[in-house]
């Protein structure tokens, strides 16, 4: 299964670094108690999301001791079914595969097991029917759920349209949209005890009547904050795409048809809004339910917020997450060389553990109301799913955009979803099959039970991969390197421990190569790197969209719900681009997609709910909410910056412009070679405000449009530049230094040995960097346009269908 490449030295140490972290881990037992190998980063999203605090806010429990209050708490479970039974083994046997980091269940459960809370679950339906009575029941639920950090999903397809008759007062319905607004502002209104915020997915079917209104209802970023929305589309809707057909559109409250649409109209203005801002996303709900376990209970109409978890009304289900980057072992090929290999005993008795683990939560949870409770214990739907995928594919040297990958993604999630359905059929023979079993699918009459209706899924593991030291999901690397922001006006360099470490055994890690990684994340383009490296070390960014999509649909293939990812395109995707992956999804079996376009949704997360506990210190965006108050980035003690002398009616004007340790534009100051007077206190000024502009989050083009072409007493310009005042040269600087720096087209930025830009009118540079051969860098805009973190300021991840900052742990997912 290892990919055959180059037999480069290179490619020897990752081999041979990549196993150190997925050596064999023996069961723990009663009393043992090994130390949980967790990264400072992770520690640090544990202290702050995690860990039992006292009353005055100081954190009172270690990493270790919340996961032995979980192992503990789930294993009383065992009560249930044996008054005998030796839960302290049992609960060794729990800690040993989460302290090892080799699975860890959802946030809920580490948060709340064996607390007063005790509310375990991550994911919800709540049914949401014609009357307002029904409308209300389902917000007065939703507060109860997210007041308890579960997230929770809605069809608002029984909804009657806009405009349509309300029997009852003979008054005028103001339709699905209009009702959401009403649960994303009872959302806001609850904070989920300061770890996690509300989340919601909101679903229509694409032949109601109002689609085209909820197609477009986010187009304005500042709605609907709290939602993500899919349209829930039809095999029947597909085959009129297909053939340019029209569909109809049906009324719920009478189920008559109420008018026609152009389907491909339809389908185009989805992949539209989806290319503006990512949303709405699509679910195939006729696929779904065609794998729906219990359809004698109803159909499925919804899923969770991420689109992972579909579920039936009052439904619930409990995740977890295996580590595949710990199901890796050393290996010996016969000649001594050292290699990788999927450690696959290790992975089932992972596996089957999670299972048993995944099951007994489902006793241990306490519901938020009764409904949900019936539900979830009649069917004892359970979610396991995987993470560290990519760490994985890094460890057994194979490229993630490559056939090889795919088929590893293919065995692997094919042994989970076999060693946990034979997990699942070992706790029904002795505790009973799920109480919903007959009329079920498994119902074949050969006389095997299971205990869960369905077993795996692959959900979003934004914070517990940060606790887990590994990627996200089945996500490619997001970043090689990224900066994190630890103080005010303070920021580190976090680099991929395993990158590191290939990167020192091999001769070229530096701090300066590590900095300009972190720029856009990726080693693409940077010859210090082995070209054999960089096809491991890919990131989602250097993945076109048709390998996202072929690898979901590979997990797809093995899971019995669905697959929570995101689909990354570049800035400069078009329309068409998105529409072709939504086809492509369709076509390779997928059963939903999400899609982000980079810096689609630029200001988006800043400013999002008006969270009070936003970072005032973070990169701002600025934004048309006229109460939101955008304050500066403050400078740092150190910042890089070059030099450019441009020629002036009033004398040579020094230009330095300085960086932010990210690398983006940050500051602008002059010196006015022998001139005095008007001309330098002009020149202050206006670099005073350039640099509060920059600090504030203004693009920096955007400064260049406002002072370039500004004139004063020389009409025809001044020099071979034709400078037509200070202000139009300093605008001419930023120009320069954009264009040569972070150009579109790939143009070099050429450092000469000085380490200053290849350029005779450049003439010095504040701590200059040494020289480097031939740096690129991708376009400006890449790098602007990237989400802050609302609470720390730094870069937020899209993946999962999800967004996460592994720098602080912030999460959107719920």
């Amino acid at each position: 299964m290892e990919h055959n490449l180059h037999n480069a030295t290179s490619l020897e140490s990752l081999r041979k670094a990549g196993a150190v972290k997925g050596e064999a881990h023996e069961d723990g037992g009663t009393h043992s108690r090994p130390k949980a190998d967790i990264s400072e980063n992770g520690r640090r999203v544990l202290e702050k999301r995690y860990l039992k605090k006292d009353t005055a806010g100081r954190v009172i429990e270690t990493p270790e001791d919340m996961f032995w209050r979980v192992s503990r708490n789930i294993a009383e479970a065992e009560k249930n079914y044996d008054p005998h039974a030796d839960c302290e083994k049992i609960a060794g046997e729990f800690y040993s595969v989460i302290a090892a980091l080799e699975f860890l269940p959802n946030s809920p459960t580490l948060m709340n097991a064996g607390r007063e809370l005790q509310q375990l679950s991550a994911c919800f339906v709540l049914p949401v029917e014609d009357s307002m009575e029904s409308i209300f029941e389902a917000i007065k639920h939703t507060a109860l759920i997210h007041k308890s950090g579960g997230g929770t999903g809605f069809s608002f397809s029984r909804l009657r349209p806009s405009g349509d008759v309300v029997g009852s007062t003979s008054g005028i319905s103001s339709g699905p949209v209009s009702f959401m607004t009403v649960f994303d502002s009872a959302t806001e209104a609850i904070k989920q005890g300061g770890t996690r915020r509300g989340a919601n997915m909101g679903i229509l079917r694409v032949d109601h009547p109002d689609i085209m209104n909820f197609i477009t209802c986010k187009e304005d970023n500042s709605r609907l904050n709290n939602f993500n929305i899919s349209v829930s589309i039809t095999e029947e809707f597909m085959e009129a795409v297909e053939k340019d057909l029209e569909y109809p559109l049906r009324n719920p409250r009478t189920s008559l048809v109420a008018g026609t649409l152009k389907a491909r109209e339809v389908f185009n203005r989805i992949t539209e809004m989806a290319w503006k801002n990512g949303d709405p996303g699509i679910i195939f709900v006729d696929r779904i339910n065609r794998d729906n376990p219990t359809p004698r209970m109803g159909e499925i109409e919804s899923t969770n917020p991420c689109g992972e978890q579909p579920l039936l009304p009052y439904e619930s289900c409990n995740l977890g997450s295996i580590n595949l980057s710990r199901m890796v072992r050393r290996k010996s090929n016969g000649d001594g060389a050292a290699g990788c290999e999927i450690d696959w005993e290790k992975l089932e008795r992972v596996t089957k553990k999670a299972v048993h683990f995944l099951d007994n939560v489902i006793d241990m949870n306490r519901y938020p109301v009764p409904e949900i409770e019936r539900m979830t214990k009649g069917n004892r739907k359970i979610g396991l799913g995987a993470m560290g995928f990519s760490d994985m594919l890094v460890r057994l040297a194979v490229p993630y955009n490559s056939e090889a990958s795919l088929d590893i993604a293919g065995k692997v999630m094919s042994f989970i979803h076999e060693k946990g359905k034979e997990a699942s059929e070992e706790l029904s023979r002795r505790r009973g099959g799920f109480p919903n079993f007959k009329g079920s699918i498994h119902d074949t009459g050969d006389g095997r039970g299971m205990r869960n209706a369905t077993v795996t899924t692959i959900a979003p593991t934004g914070t517990i991969s940060i606790i887990a030291g590994c990627s996200s999901g089945i996500e490619p690397l997001f970043a090689l390197a990224f900066t994190r922001n630890v103080m005010e006006g303070t920021e580190l360099l976090e680099v991929n421990p395993l990158f590191e470490e290939i990167a020192r055994e091999n001769g070229f890690f530096s701090p300066l190569l590590m900095k300009k990684i972190a720029l856009t994340g990726s080693a693409h383009g940077m010859e210090e790197v082995p070209d054999e490296l960089k096809e491991i070390f890919v990131t989602a960014h250097d993945i076109s969209p048709e390998w996202h999509i072929r690898m979901q649909a590979v997990f797809q293939k093995y899971t019995d719900n669905a697959v929570s990812k995101t689909v990354n395109f570049p800035h400069g995707a078009g329309v068409e681009d998105v529409r072709e992956a939504y086809l492509l999804a369709y076509r390779l079996g997928c059963k939903g997609v999400t899609v982000y376009r980079d810096g689609s949704r630029d200001g988006q997360v800043l400013t999002k709910g008006n969270d009070k506990k936003k970072d005032a210190h973070a990169p701002q965006t600025p934004v048309t909410d006229t109460h939101h108050i955008t304050r500066p980035k403050p400078r740092g003690e150190v910042a890089f910056g070059v030099t450019k002398k441009m020629k002036t009616g009033c004398g040579n004007l020094y230009v330095t412009i300085n960086e932010d340790p990210e690398g983006r534009p940050f500051e602008i100051f002059t010196q006015m070679g022998k001139a005095g007077g008007c001309a330098t206190s002009q020149c202050e000024a206006t670099g005073r405000m350039a640099s509060l502009a920059l600090r504030g989050g203004i693009q920096p083009d955007e400064i260049v449009k406002q002072m370039k072409g500004i004139s004063c007493h020389l009409p025809m310009g001044y020099g071979g530049n034709k400078v037509l005042s200070c202000s139009d040269a300093m605008a001419q600087a930023m120009e320069w230094y954009l264009r040569f720096k972070f150009s579109t087209a790939k143009e070099p930025f050429l450092l000469n040995n000085s380490g200053l830009p290849l350029d005779n009118d450049c003439a010095s540079a504040s701590n200059a960097r040494p020289a480097t051969d031939n740096l690129q860098f991708t376009s400006i805009q890449d790098i602007l346009k990237r989400g802050a973190c609302p609470d720390c300021g730094g870069t937020v991840e899209h993946a999962d269908g999800c967004v996460v900052c592994r720098g602080c742990g912030y999460t959107e997912c719920g």
